[in-house]
């Protein structure tokens, strides 16, 4: 598949992590590889480490792990909440208790504001869209992304945040892992309204949407160790 900075795309898998550090341990674990440092986020008082997964079916994708960072303070305005529902008092919890786990992703697409028209046509509020950049080795990184002030990923985490990048990606620096993404299935009881959602964004065709009674996101990987699935499912919760 070709991907252009204009294509919209599966851009990234989002892990929550309690700390960094078990965030990197999880990645070593599991998929074999330990993820590059990435940077901080002054803004929701937050930092991530991240992994190129990049693949043939998804040429510009990476894993983000990311976690509160407990020596910043947030300069989000009074009553703005974390992205990705991460001042959540409960998926806090079922993190601390099973480790870290897989909680939303987030698409790129060429025009923020007019995919946001195109969800809100459905009834959508993907939230306002806000301006961040941090410096890199290879330029700056800028980009615009949807943050809802009381911070819901929505749909349980299978409606992607969207994401417009400035001239830079994340990708353009990083090293291949050996990692790569191979699917991205989204299974929820309101699929209809999920795929509509997603072709209006034009990232339809990239994900599987499912029908079924858990919400739930799955990534299928290959590692250099074999096949991996991550799912926002966690064991206890699989097994129940």
């Amino acid at each position: 598949m070709s991907i252009t900075p204009h294509t919209p795309c599966v851009d990234h898998l989002v892990v929550l992590s309690a700390d960094l550090a078990s965030g990197v341990a999880w990645c070593e674990r599991t998929l074999g590889m330990t993820p590059t440092a990435g940077g901080e986020h002054p803004l929701m008082g937050t930092h991530n480490r991240i992994l190129n997964i990049s693949s043939p079916a998804h040429p510009r994708a990476y894993l983000e792990i990311i976690a509160i960072n407990s020596e910043a303070t947030k300069s989000m305005p009074s009553g703005g909440s974390r992205w990705f529902d991460m001042d959540d008092s409960a998926l806090q919890q079922q993190v601390a208790q099973h480790g870290p786990q897989l909680i939303h992703w987030v698409a790129s697409v060429r025009d923020a504001a007019q995919q946001c028209a195109a969800l809100a046509a459905l009834n959508v509020d993907r939230g306002p869209i806000v301006t961040a950049s941090r410096p890199t080795p290879i330029g700056l990184l800028q980009w615009q992304i949807t943050v809802r002030s009381d911070g819901l990923r929505l749909m349980d985490g299978c409606l992607p945040t969207l994401i417009q990048w400035g001239p830079v990606h994340p990708c353009d620096s990083l090293p291949a892992s050996g990692v790569q993404l191979q699917q991205l299935t989204l299974q929820h009881p309101q699929a209809a309204t999920l795929q509509a959602a997603c072709d209006a964004i034009g990232i339809g065709p990239q994900v599987a949407v499912t029908a079924g009674n858990t919400p739930a996101l799955t990534a299928q990987l290959t590692t250099l160790r074999g096949p991996v699935s991550l799912s926002s499912i966690t064991e206890k919760k699989a097994a129940a």
